[in-house]
């Protein structure tokens, strides 16, 4: 099957993207209006852009009505925002922070999740997650401001919040972390089973 995505519906792009580009992290980002209303959404594109400055990105998708999220309007106004990682213990209750409420909801009441202070940032730390980052916004990028197009936030980690038992000498213990990755539609995957694999040298590959 070859497609040319000229030749299809933006929708029908996406569903490819998203069942081809697995698993993906997941954002579960915390922002706060400039009228002080909490907001708490997951985004599935994301990640980790470098470390010195560390700094992530995640992408919003602009709506079919062509308005942007909540989170990015409260991003682009109050420049701070917080990047919670989402283990299976609490996936259902981020789930269902993922629908479409209007401006004035904040989505820790409707989802029962705890907002905690950050120390930094405005945007409230969920109290669940065993890694938060508070972010300070570094700059917006618009791909495209069409229905089905793309703005990507880039922010600078101020601060990481860390659960003591998965921090070992700056390695992460994922077996108590859980996270959870984002698949194509409804699906979502675990990240207990895994394997390694040792990066050889150039001197160290033989060739077939």
């Amino acid at each position: 099957m070859i497609i040319d995505p000229k030749d299809h519906d933006d929708y029908n792009i996406y569903k490819l993207m998203i069942g081809s580009i697995v698993p993906r992290p997941i954002a579960f980002v915390s922002s706060i209006s400039v009228d002080g209303i909490r907001n708490l959404a997951p985004f599935s594109f994301f990640n980790g852009v470098c470390s010195n400055p560390p700094t992530i990105l995640f992408c919003t998708v602009v709506r079919k009505d062509g308005k942007h999220k909540d989170t990015l309007n409260n991003v682009a106004a109050t420049k701070e925002f917080v990047v919670n990682i989402v283990s299976e213990d609490f996936a259902e209750q981020m789930n269902i922070t993922s629908g479409d409420f209007p401006p004035n909801v904040d989505e820790f009441e409707v989802s029962g999740l705890t907002p905690i202070p950050s120390d930094l940032v405005k945007p409230s730390r969920v109290k669940e997650s065993r890694i938060s980052l508070e972010c300070k916004l570094q700059q917006i990028v618009t791909v495209n401001d069409l229905p089905g197009g793309g703005v990507v936030v880039f922010g600078e980690i101020l601060r990481f919040h860390i659960a003591d038992e998965l921090f070992d000498n700056y390695r992460i213990d994922q077996d108590k972390l859980r996270a959870i990755g984002r698949m194509g539609g409804p699906t979502y995957t675990r990240t207990r089973d895994r394997f390694d694999l040792i990066r050889l040298k150039a001197g160290e590959i033989k060739s077939p």
